[in-house]
């Protein structure tokens, strides 16, 4: 489903790369977790593989498309949700679902079952007709996260998805994002709630200075603690 290979990224101003010779795949049916300390490379990599970033060096395969080659293709097949909620303050949560879907090319019904079935389950059916600008920051992530769902694509990406959210929705996208990888998806999300990535992924990959430190099947260590192993990575920064 998303083939990373040694994806390297320099910004203009910097002499070092934000992100350097990044390699890993997903697959239909898995949920990968990006974990790093502020600064790691997190949201670059992730930029990249959405298309918002042109990068130096490396392959980027969506869904059997290369990002750079074959970019428009690659792009239908992505769904993001961004680390900022970037919503159209003046479109009601309707509008925004309904302006999403068309940009992706979305069926009727399935515009119809995220404003309908979708919303009712993120609790924010009641407000799809009030526009976004009185939403209120949680409000605004979940009409983020239903604008990305429109199309259901087969890759679905969220950078810090959990900013903003009550504990009780926090659980709700757990589940929703276990459910939705099962169903043949795949999804990459970064977070600093270890927790979170814990009960969710079945990989998670550690990154320091733009690189991979390294990767954890989590189905085959579930007991791992992924906090000592943060800090393990990153104890040489402190010494």
């Amino acid at each position: 489903m998303l083939k990373v290979k040694n994806l390297s990224k320099k910004y203009p101003a910097n002499e070092n790369y934000s992100a350097s010779n990044v390699t890993f795949d997903i697959s239909a049916g898995q949920v990968v977790g990006l974990v790093g300390s502020n600064g790691a490379g997190k949201s670059t990599i992730i930029k990249s593989i959405i298309g918002v970033l042109p990068f130096q060096e490396g392959e980027i395969n969506v869904n059997g498309f290369d990002l750079v080659s074959q970019g428009e293709q690659a792009k239908k097949y992505i769904g993001y949700v961004p680390d900022d909620h970037s919503v159209y303050d003046k479109l009601t949560g309707r509008e925004y679902i309904n302006y999403m879907g068309s940009l992706y090319g979305a069926t009727k019904e399935q515009k119809e079952y995220v404003a309908n079935e979708l919303a009712k389950q993120f609790n924010i059916f009641y407000a799809l007709d009030t526009q976004i600008a009185n939403y209120s920051h949680g409000m605004k992530q979940k009409i983020c996260i239903l604008g990305a769902l429109v199309h259901k694509p087969a890759l679905w990406v969220l950078d810090e998805p959990m900013v903003g959210l009550d504990p009780q929705t926090m659980a709700l996208l757990v589940k929703f994002i276990k459910e939705y990888a099962d169903d043949n998806h795949a999804v990459l999300f970064s977070s600093h709630s270890l927790e979170t990535v814990k009960k969710a992924c079945d990989v998670v990959i550690f990154i320091k200075k733009g690189k991979i430190a390294k990767k954890l099947d989590l189905n085959k260590n579930k007991d791992v603690d992924l906090e000592k192993e943060f800090m393990k990575i990153n104890e040489v920064d402190n010494a």
